[in-house]
Parts: C-alpha cells; structure tokens; sequence
C-alpha cells in the first residue's frame, strides 16, 4: 500500500509539473505583445500555436495530448462560455442558415473530402470518411475573436459561433457512426445513420433542456453569486458527462445548457452583479483554456510524419477548402431564398474562408482506435490540415475582411463612449458639488475653482463629442442602437425581477423587441 501510495504521489507531482510548465509558458506568450508591439498583429492563439510549433521543432513535448484530454476537460468549458454568450435573438434571426451549414454543410464536407481522397490520394473509402469526418468540425476561436477586435458586424460573428456550436456536435455524431465502418460495426446506410443522428440530438437537447432549466428555477430562490458561478461550472461538465453516458451528444447538451443559462437563467435567476460575476468567470475559463489547447496542438506536431504525408495533406486542403466554398455558397443561396436570410457574398466570402479547423478535429483523430491500419495517416493528415488553416487562413483572415470592407468603427465608437461616459461623470460630480455648496468648511474659492475645472472639461468635452458627429454622422445611428439596447435590458430586467419576486409565474417576452422586429 505504502509503495502504491508513494507511486501515486509521484504521478500526481508530474502530472501538476506538467501543468505548470505548460500555464508558464502559456502566460509567458501571453505578455509578448505588450513587450513587443509588432506581436499584437497577430491573434493571440495563433501565436501560441506558432510558439508551440517552435518547442516541436526543438523536440519539447510539454505533454501528451489525448482526446479524452481535448473531449472531457477542455472541450465543455469552451463549447458552455460560447453559448453563455450568444444571444438567443441574434441566433434565432439566424437559426435557419446555421443549421443548414452545421447540418447539410457538415455532409457536403465529409462527402466532398472523402472522395477527393479515395480518388486523387489512394486511400481507402472507410479511411477517407474518418479523415472527411474528422474534418467537418470547425473551430473559429481566432477568427471570432479577430472580429471582436476589430468591430466586425455581429451578424457575421453570431453565423460562425452559431455554425461552429452546432456542426463541433454533427461532427462528432457523424465520426462515432464512421469510426465503426473499418471495424466492421457500422453500416453505411442512410435509415441507421438517421436513427442515430435523431436520437444522440434528442438525448442532448433534452438533457441540456433539463439541466438548464433546473438550474434556472433552483437559482431564483437564493442569491448567492459564488454558488451560482459555481453552479453553471458544474453544468458545462455534468450536462456533458450525463449526456455522453445516456448515448447523447455532449456537445449538443452543453451547447443548450449554456444558451438556456446565458439567455434565461441569468434574467430570472441572477442579479446583474451576479451575472456580470459569472461572465467574468467564463471569460477568464475561456482564455485559461484556449491558452493551454493551442500552444499544446503546436507542441505535438510530429515533422517527419507531416512530411511523410504531404500528398495526402495537399489532397485533403484542396478538397476540404473547395467544399467549403460549395457548401458555403450554396447553402447561404437555399437560405436566402426560402428564408430571404439576406447573407451578402461578402459575408459568405468570411464564412468560408474563416472556417478553420483545431481541437475537436485533433481529438475526433486521436480517437481513432489503435487497430485501424491507416490511424497515423489519418492523424498526420489532421494535425497537417489544422495546422494550415490556423496559420495560413487565420492570419490572412484580417486582410480578406480590409478587402471587403467589413473592418467595423469599433476603435471609432469605442472613442465616442468613452468622452460620452466622461461627460455624464463630470456632470454627476458638478451634481454633487451643488449638493455640497452650503457644506462647513469647504473654501468658496476652493470650491468655486473645483466648479470651474469641472465645467471647463465638460464644456471641451460637448466640443469634442460635436466634432467627431459632424465628421462620423453614422455615431447617431450607434447612439440610438445603444439607448435602444439600454431600454430592452430595463424591461427586461423589470421582468425578470417580478418573476423572482413571484408578482409573474414566467418571464414575459419584451415587448420593446418585438415593436423593434417588427420595424
């Protein structure tokens, strides 16, 4: 027992040196661009990627990457602060596209590399398939961030989180039904590949639906901020586990917690201090997370085997990025004419383009069992093509948006906040003055030099504000979209509180929001 005992704290004593190597060096990245400005052109995972490739070529492996690594304990976190933050309304404007580029969109590309393989590279259909599937994951954390950054139109950012939410749980279900194929466990019909796909769906749905639901009606009857970020902790990685255990896709039930939680538990179950509390929270896991999955998926590339494979890969890009684009345009065209979706050829140009691939489709390959014969070229072949996408697509993405002009005016916006919330600051504190004028001991020249300090800055800063209206006349339009965003929250809000108060027995729609839909 003794010996047992001393072995285990030897293995758990490497394992947290291990972690700490790999945060160090994380972190350690992570300060670059602050120390050398010319880093912060490129994207922060990116440039972990790049730092880990450079560790690979000098034959430092930090630690081994596992699927269940990927699949069990960085995947759900990233999937559940992703749905925390989308916005129900912005994704059900939208719901239609995203399914049919995370439904029809992950079959077009699993087709389209498949046979692109067994024909131009040689490889057998079964092998081909698991390569396609492997594949059809995107993984557009660098992209979407990219957006935010730059101020990019939130529509174009919700179609490719919301693309990239639903299609991470078509890939995985469609991997698990193609991974039987070699082993003789599947077979490739299109009754049984229903059945499943219906059922793994409905499972997660439905597990998602409860546990979301639960959590928002339990979190009405206290208000304690620490146990209910802990709470939607214990969601991401429970909803994912009891999902998976009941033959569903984790995925799928994690991606519905989190939307349920994000756009309904945190109205009627969370204060605004405690919503912000938890926003904070997810955003810090998101990052801790991404750090970690992107530095690692450089550290592990295997150089000999990519060049081994290169044919294979060189195959595999111009199939995959070629239905990408077919599926992409053909898609949007089906929506936008039965739905009148109005997806610009700009916009598609982006959706295609910035498709990349990372983590699911790394861990989908890793999976692969031993015994399949093809299993290393399937894993050089994945770990090849994520590598281009994130690099080559990823760093070029912020040049495609300059060519099609849809940089947005953040920095511009952003600048008119900021004097705005300046001014409505002073104006509180010149408020207060006149509260505080009769006040004992307070100098009137003091007090009158204070007055005029205060009012000067106003006064520069209406100046300011006039300038920048008169040279950027579309900051009206962003004004009204802010105070329009600020009076939806308040009747919201005034919902959500007599719902907790139990003056309402459920949540009654904005009716703001659907005068402004209607408009």
């Amino acid at each position: 027992m003794m010996v047992e005992s001393a072995m285990g704290e030897e293995v758990l004593r490497a394992n947290l040196t291990q972690f700490l190597l790999v945060l160090a060096v994380s972190l350690s990245v992570a300060t670059l661009p602050q120390i050398f400005s010319w880093f912060r052109q490129i994207p922060y995972t990116l440039l972990l990627v790049i730092v880990g490739l450079g560790l690979a070529f000098a034959d430092i492996r930090l630690v081994n990457l596992s699927p269940e690594l990927i699949l069990l304990i960085f995947l759900p976190p990233l999937l559940f602060e992703a749905a925390w933050n989308l916005k129900w309304s912005d994704l059900k404007r939208d719901l239609f596209p995203i399914c049919l580029y995370a439904v029809l969109g992950v079959v077009i590309s699993i087709l389209g590399v498949a046979i692109g393989l067994n024909q131009f590279a040689g490889l057998s259909l079964s092998t081909a398939l698991l390569i396609g599937a492997s594949l059809s994951a995107t993984d557009p954390v660098s992209v979407t961030a990219l957006f935010r950054e730059l101020g990019v139109p939130n529509r174009l950012t919700t179609l490719m989180e919301g693309e990239s939410l639903f299609n991470d749980g078509m890939a995985v279900v469609a991997f698990t039904f193609l991974v039987g194929l070699p082993l003789g466990n599947a077979e490739l019909a299109l009754q049984p590949i229903l059945v499943q796909l219906f059922a793994v769906v409905g499972i997660g749905v439905a597990v998602g639906g409860l546990i979301g639901f639960g959590i928002s009606y339990a979190t009405q009857r206290f208000d304690l901020p620490l146990v209910e970020q802990s709470l939607t902790l214990v969601a991401a990685y429970g909803t994912y586990l009891m999902t998976e255990n009941l033959g569903g896709s984790g995925v799928i039930g994690v991606v519905t917690t989190g939307l349920i939680l994000g756009n309904f538990g945190s109205r009627i179950g969370m204060n605004p201090r405690t919503r912000l509390i938890v926003s904070e929270f997810w955003e810090f896991i998101a990052f801790f997370v991404n750090s970690i999955v992107f530095l690692l998926i450089g550290d592990q590339v295997r150089f000999a085997s990519l060049k081994e494979n290169i044919t294979i890969i060189a195959v595999t890009l111009g199939a995959m990025i070629l239905m990408r684009a077919i599926a992409i345009l053909l898609l949007s065209k089906l929506s936008n004419l039965l739905q009148a979706s109005k997806i610009p050829f700009p916009d598609q140009t982006v959706l295609w383009w910035g498709g990349l691939r990372g983590s699911v489709s790394i861990a989908l390959a890793l999976s692969v069992p031993t015994i399949v014969q093809e299993r290393e070229k399937i894993i050089a072949t994945v770990f090849g093509v994520v590598l281009f996408t994130l690099l080559f697509q990823g760093l070029t993405t912020k040049p495609l948006l300059q060519k099609l002009n849809l940089l947005g005016d953040l920095p511009l916006r952003q600048q008119y906040v900021e004097l705005i919330s300046r001014q409505t600051a002073l104006n509180r504190v010149l408020q207060y003055l006149a509260q505080v004028n009769d006040r004992p001991g307070i100098e009137p020249e003091f007090y009158r030099y204070q007055q005029t300090l205060v009012k000067g800055e106003i006064k520069r800063l209406e100046t300011e504000i006039d300038s920048l209206q008169n040279e950027y006349p579309n900051l009206q339009s962003f004004t009204n979209e802010q105070l329009q965003t600020e009076i939806l929250a308040v009747e919201a809000n005034t919902y959500a509180e007599f719902v907790r108060s139990g003056w309402l027995n459920r949540e009654l729609s904005p009716f703001l929001s659907e005068v402004h839909d209607d408009s």
